[in-house]
C-alpha cells in the first residue's frame, strides 16, 4: 500500500478547498489502504509500510472529518506505549505524525470521551518526549523532523510554555535553505505561519483571487576549483562479514553534492563502485550500494554520515561535502 503518499495527497487536496466529489473515492481508498497496510503485522509485527505512513493515513482521514475505527487508533496507541515508533535512533518524525493524528481525533471529537482522554495524554507525552530529544544546537531529531515537532507544540498548545519551541524555531529559521523540495517545504511552511496540519481541518474555504506568479529560481553559483572527498562504504553484521567494503578518495568539482561524489566514484571505478537511487517527494533516496540493497521488509537503510559518526542532516542531492571530508555510507537497521 502507498499509504503515506495517498495521505499526503489528501492533506494537500483538502488544503486547496476542492469540491467534495473528487476526494470521496480517495478517502475510501485510504481507509482500505490502512487495513491492507496492517496485514503485515500478522507476519512482520508492524505495518507493511511503517508507523510514520500509518499515522499519516490516520491524520489525513481526521483532517477530512472521517471517523476511524477504534481498533485502528489503538494500534498506534499500543505501538507508542511499547516504544515501537522509532527507527535509526530517531523517532521524532514518526512520533510527531502520530501525536498530530491523536490530537486531531481528540479535538475534532471523532472518538468517545474515554479514548479522547487517552489520546490527549499520549499527544502531550509525545510533546514532552520531543522537548527532551532536543539537542544543544536546538534541532529536534534532525533538521527535517524539527518542523514536525514544532507542529506538535503548536497543535497541543504547548508552544507558549515549552522553551524547546523557541530554540527549535530559531534554528529552523537559520536553516531554511535545507528545505528545497515541495515535500519538505510543505512541512515547514505551516510552522512559519504559526500553524499545523490540524488547521487544514478548520479552514474556511472561499473564492480567492489568482495571485500566484512564476518564481525565477537562479541556478546555484558555481564554485571554482576542485575538492577531494574520502568515500567509505560500511556493512556491519549480520549483512556482511567485512565491515569496510570501500574506502577511496574521490576528486570532484568544488560545488559537488554527495550525489555528484557517488556519480564520480562510479565513473572512476565502474566495476568496483555501483549505486542506485529511488526518486521520492523529498528527492533521490539511496537504495543500493555495491549491490547491497536496503529493503523495507528487512528494516534496513543506507545511513549517511560524516566521519567519525555524525548523521547528515540533508539528502544526497542537497549535501555538499567540504574538501578533505570523509563521508560514510553505512547499511543500518531501523
Amino acid at each position: 500500500p502507498h499509504t503515506g503518499r495517498l495521505a499526503l495527497y489528501l492533506l494537500g487536496l483538502r488544503a486547496t478547498c476542492p469540491p467534495a466529489s473528487p476526494q470521496r473515492s480517495l478517502v475510501t481508498w485510504l481507509k482500505y489502504s490502512l487495513e491492507e497496510d496492517w496485514t503485515g503485522s500478522r507476519r512482520l509485527g508492524h505495518p507493511l509500510t511503517n508507523y510514520y505512513q500509518y499515522g499519516l493515513g490516520v491524520l489525513a482521514l481526521c483532517v477530512h472529518h472521517k471517523r476511524v475505527r477504534e481498533e485502528v487508533i489503538r494500534r498506534l496507541l499500543t505501538a507508542q506505549h511499547h516504544g515501537r515508533l522509532g527507527h535509526g535512533g530517531n523517532s521524532v518524525d514518526t512520533e510527531a505524525v502520530v501525536a498530530l493524528a491523536f490530537t486531531c481525533l481528540e479535538q475534532r471529537r471523532l472518538v468517545g470521551t474515554r479514548l479522547a482522554a487517552e489520546l490527549k495524554e499520549a499527544a502531550h507525552g509525545a510533546s514532552r518526549s520531543m522537548a527532551e530529544a532536543q539537542g544543544p544546537d536546538g534541532i529536534i531529531g534532525n533538521i527535517y523532523s524539527t518542523p514536525w515537532a514544532l507542529q506538535v507544540f503548536l497543535a497541543t498548545g504547548t508552544c507558549q510554555t515549552e522553551p524547546a519551541f523557541a530554540r527549535a524555531m530559531a534554528v529552523l529559521l537559520e536553516n531554511l535553505e535545507a528545505f528545497g523540495t515541495a515535500a519538505t517545504m510543505a512541512q515547514v511552511l505551516p510552522v512559519l505561519h504559526g500553524r499545523s496540519y490540524l488547521d487544514i481541518a478548520s479552514m474556511h474555504c472561499r473564492e480567492e483571487p489568482d495571485t500566484l506568479t512564476p518564481m525565477d529560481i537562479e541556478p546555484p553559483t558555481e564554485v571554482p576549483g576542485n575538492k577531494t572527498v574520502q568515500l567509505v562504504v560500511e556493512c556491519p553484521l549480520p549483512w556482511c562479514y567485512e565491515l569496510r567494503l570501500y574506502d577511496r578518495p574521490v576528486p570532484v568539482p568544488a560545488s559537488a553534492s554527495l550525489l555528484d561524489v557517488l556519480r564520480a566514484a562510479a565513473a572512476l571505478e565502474p566495476r568496483d563502485f555501483k549505486f542506485h537511487t529511488q526518486d521520492t517527494p523529498q528527492g533521490p533516496f539511496l537504495t543500493q550500494v555495491l549491490g547491497l540493497e536496503a529493503r523495507q521488509e528487512k528494516r534496513n537503510y543506507w545511513q549517511l554520515l560524516t566521519a567519525p559518526d555524525t548523521p547528515l542532516q540533508m539528502g544526497i542531492a542537497d549535501y555538499r561535502p567540504q574538501d578533505g571530508e570523509t563521508l560514510i555510507l553505512r547499511l543500518s537497521e531501523w
